[in-house]
Order: C-alpha cells, then sequence, then structure tokens
C-alpha cells in the first residue's frame, strides 16, 4: 500500500511530504511546513492528497458565546440559507433563541456555544456536546463517547467562499485539547444537504449509516452521520 501524501498550500508554493506509519495527517503536514510560520488550516482532505495551508491573510477563531452574541445568533438562525436546516425549534424570534439558546450560553446544559470570528469579525458559530449526554441520540449514534457538534456560516457574505471545513478545523482542534481523551467527532447533518456534507468531507470527516433523527416539532429528518477520526486526522 502506497503511503497517504499530504500538501501544504503557501503562497504560491505547495510544500509535500508523506504520512509515516502510525503519523497523523496533521503532524504530517506538520513536518512537511516545518518551516513555514503560520497556522496549519486545511484545504481539502477528501481526496486521496490531503492537502493543508498556511494562510497568513486569515485567522478563524472560536470563542465562548455570551448573552451578547444572542441578538447575532437570532438573526443568523433567521437568515434563508440557516434557516432551512435549523427550523425544528420554530421561529427564531429573540424570546426563543434567549429560551433555547441560553442556559448553552451559560453553562447550565451539555451543549456550549462558540462563536466563528475571522479576522476579528463575528460570520458564524458552533455547538457542541458529548453524545452521551443526551440518550435518545447517542442510541443512534455509532460512539456514544463522541463529541458532536453542529455548525453554521450565519453572515451570508461569508457563505461560499471555502471557509466552512477551515471553521470544523479550527473547532476540532480546539476540541481535541478540551477533550483529550476523544477519540471521534460526529456531525448528523441532513442527507439533502450536500453543501454541509462536502464541508465535512473537506475537514476530514467520513459518511457513515443513514438514521432517521426525531425532531423538536415531532417530524423526522433523514441524516447522515459523519465521523471524524481524531487519532487518524489530528493525532
Amino acid at each position: 500500500m502506497e503511503p497517504e501524501r499530504v500538501v501544504v498550500r503557501h503562497g504560491g508554493r505547495e510544500h509535500a511530504g508523506v504520512v509515516a506509519p502510525g503519523e497523523s495527517w496533521s503532524a504530517a503536514a506538520h513536518r512537511a511546513a516545518a518551516s513555514i510560520p503560520g497556522r496549519l488550516t486545511v484545504d481539502d482532505l477528501s481526496g486521496p492528497v490531503k492537502r493543508f495551508a498556511i494562510d497568513s491573510d486569515q485567522r478563524i477563531d472560536l470563542r465562548a458565546m455570551t448573552r451578547g452574541d444572542l441578538p447575532a445568533l437570532t438573526r443568523w438562525l433567521g437568515e434563508p440559507h440557516v434557516r432551512r436546516w435549523w427550523n425544528s425549534d420554530g421561529e427564531p424570534t429573540r424570546e426563543r433563541v434567549e429560551r433555547t439558546y441560553g442556559p448553552r450560553v451559560d453553562g447550565t446544559t451539555p451543549t456550549r456555544m462558540w462563536v466563528v470570528d475571522v479576522n476579528g469579525r463575528s460570520v458564524g458559530f458552533v455547538q457542541d456536546y458529548r453524545i452521551g449526554d443526551y440518550p435518545d441520540f447517542a442510541l443512534l449514534a455509532p460512539d456514544p463517547d463522541a463529541v458532536g457538534l453542529d455548525y453554521a456560516i450565519g453572515e451570508p457574505g461569508w457563505v461560499g467562499r471555502q471557509l466552512g471545513a477551515r471553521v470544523l478545523w479550527a473547532w476540532a482542534v480546539r476540541a481535541r485539547q478540551r477533550f483529550p481523551d476523544v477519540t471521534a467527532c460526529f456531525a448528523a447533518p441532513d442527507h439533502r444537504n450536500q453543501a454541509s456534507l462536502r464541508v465535512l468531507a473537506k475537514a476530514g470527516f467520513e459518511q457513515g449509516t443513514w438514521f432517521d433523527e426525531p425532531q423538536r416539532d415531532g417530524t423526522t429528518a433523514t441524516v447522515i452521520g459523519c465521523t471524524l477520526d481524531v487519532r487518524r486526522v489530528l493525532g
């Protein structure tokens, strides 16, 4: 079997390497670009060559959401491109968003909320949780010890700018530090949400089982379980 290859793009150059036995893709990419200062991110991990990048012009950070961010969250949830996939809780009114997401922001539920900042501008959010903390969902997911996540780029002007996979990478690196024992991360987008499925694949997630997920409004959504192998991808 041929070794897996990695490529790290920086400016107009590409730095290539191979993944050593037992080495993660991230470690191999860091080794290939050891002489380049900057933060490693991803371009596309879905193909046979794992493509990373070091982009000094773009900095993605995740910070803990506060109640001061709830008006922005309300606006993002009301955007048509987000609302299509985040509508099971009902209309994203200010009262409903505060009632649903306020406790998560306050830290009184297992779910945590994060704001995505790109070069200091807030453009979207991620929520994450231990799947085992939600027994009904744990019965459906392949690994109840995994960390689950949901995400959205809320600002319409930032949609379609190849940002999603990099947001997930920034989240995964942080989650690896917060949950040192975790071996898998898990997302389950609607099977019709091809854009999200492409983003997850670029970030290193692999598609798995299709299953029906009950929604809070009483409907059922057919979703595709997507798993990130933490040790293989991040080390």
